[in-house]
């Protein structure tokens, strides 16, 4: 692991250390690249897909999946080795288990505009999360937190890392240059 990798897990790793109720959770774009379904199911690792229904069976390759990360597990070191900086996905803390955490994120996944045609939100998506997050009122960052304490993701700057948490009704923000 890169220096680089290493100051980015440590960081994350140590944030979230504080609790340990707190589990380390990725959602994973498997539409930004072929590998990432392909390691999630070599890993055996239990993997929500977070489309349902028929298309959680038709667009497997290219679904969005939480996946839950342990502190020792080597695809950590695979997802900031070859995911930082292209955008595979966001991660999350929470002390919620991965089926609560997924029916909450999966609530996200649809939305409808103006004339009530349905759009998925690509939510998970960093270039997408950092730019949405700040734009919440106090009401709609209550509903995207949920269960979660805290989420994480590459800045524009893939070398800085973005640590969004939710505090006396507001969206607090902190950017570690890694």
């Amino acid at each position: 692991m890169s220096r680089y990798i290493q100051k980015i897990a440590s960081e994350i790793l140590q944030s979230s250390g504080s609790d340990p109720r707190l589990k380390l959770y990725a959602i994973l774009d498997a539409a930004r690249d072929t590998r990432i379904h392909a390691r999630l199911i070599e890993s055996g690792l239990e993997a929500l897909s977070l489309f349902r229904g028929d298309k959680a069976v038709e667009l497997a390759d290219v679904a969005p999946y939480l996946v839950s990360l342990y502190r020792e597990d080597i695809l950590i070191d695979w997802l900031l080795t070859y995911g930082w900086g292209n955008s595979w996905g966001i991660i999350v803390e929470s002390a919620a288990g991965l089926k609560e955490l997924g029916r909450h994120f999966q609530s996200f996944v649809m939305v409808y505009d103006s004339k009530g045609i349905p759009l998925y939100f690509r939510y998970y998506d960093p270039r997408v999360f950092r730019i949405y997050m700040p734009t919440c009122n106090e009401s709609e960052l209550k509903t995207v937190f949920g269960p979660v304490n805290s989420f994480y993701l590459e800045a524009q700057d893939p070398e800085h890392l973005i640590h969004y948490a939710f505090a006396d009704g507001k969206l607090v923000e902190r950017t570690v240059p890694v």
